[in-house]
């Protein structure tokens, strides 16, 4: 497989059986194969039929995967749809220098912008998920925080467009940023937020959100979670998932410029080594250029 990362750590079949062997022997028989994952932080293995794997491919990934088991048992049972469950957590040995988990698998398939079976329905379903975890009263002081405002993005933004010279029209997306970037600052008091609700982060059964996956549990500007509206959703279904998120005008606008960032950093980071994130990012620039040109 192609490394997306430089210091990425390398991970085979073999070694998660060591692992198993050495740290669960009750599993270590079972059949393992690696799962052609498009995720950028994680290796996944299945582990028979109904468990993963779930090895950090980069040691600055290991906090996200700490905090999620940590904040996932206690926020679970107030979403309306299944998280991750933990049922193991591993720790660094037989070469391997992370702490690694291994949780329940969780059926279903990933979101794709361009064959979604129901667009509308999934919206729905996104907005009631959002905004049940949005109402959920976050332990601000024990949580990390997602990101801070966009200005904390500018100068990654506008160097990551420089290299987009000649794949995308850098013209236009300066403006774009510039533009959603004047909008008012968050001065609420901080949500909890998934932070990266991204068609990879979304599981689908019969064309319905089922999952959601790859949590940080965070704490942050609401508008973070609205990125998805810009990643997979077409410029009507969006707007009709504005009105079920009841998003104002300052809101929506933080939302977009979270989510251009989003597309534009990794974009120039992922096209040759993830080409479905790149595939993504590039949805998601077009669908941004595509509401300020209605504006």
């Amino acid at each position: 497989m192609t490394r997306m990362h430089v210091d990425e750590i390398d991970t085979d079949e073999p070694l998660v059986r060591r692992l198993l062997a050495a740290q669960y022997p009750q599993w270590a028989q079972l059949p393992i194969s690696r799962f052609p994952s498009a995720g950028t932080v994680n290796a996944l293995y299945r582990l028979g039929t109904d468990m993963v794997v779930r090895l950090p491919l980069v040691e600055w990934g290991v906090g996200d995967v700490q905090r999620e088991a940590r904040w996932l048992q206690r926020i679970a049972p107030l979403l309306p749809v299944a998280t991750p469950v933990l049922l193991a957590a591993g720790v660094p040995g037989e070469g391997y220098p992370c702490p690694w988990s291994v949780y329940r698998w969780l059926d279903g398939e990933n979101a794709e912008p361009d064959r979604l079976a129901d667009p509308g329905a999934l919206a729905r379903d996104l907005a009631g998920f959002i905004t049940a975890l949005h109402r959920i009263t976050p332990d601000v002081g024990a949580m990390t925080f997602h990101s801070g405002p966009l200005s904390n993005r500018d100068k990654a933004v506008r160097e990551c467009i420089g290299q987009l010279r000649g794949i995308v029209d850098t013209d236009a997306v300066t403006a774009a940023w510039e533009a959603d970037l004047d909008s008012p600052v968050w001065t609420g008091a901080p949500m909890l937020v998934h932070g990266d609700l991204i068609p990879g982060n979304l599981l689908l059964t019969g064309g319905r959100l089922s999952a959601i996956i790859d949590w940080s549990a965070a704490v942050g500007d609401p508008a973070c979670d609205l990125i998805t509206a810009w990643f997979l959703f077409p410029a009507d279904v969006r707007a009709e998932f504005r009105k079920l998120m009841a998003a104002d005008d300052a809101i929506w606008a933080r939302g977009r410029g979270f989510a251009l960032s989003k597309a534009i950093i990794a974009l120039p980071y992922y096209q040759e080594s993830n080409p479905v994130m790149a595939s993504n990012s590039r949805h998601a620039i077009d669908q941004v250029l595509l509401d300020h040109q209605g504006r």
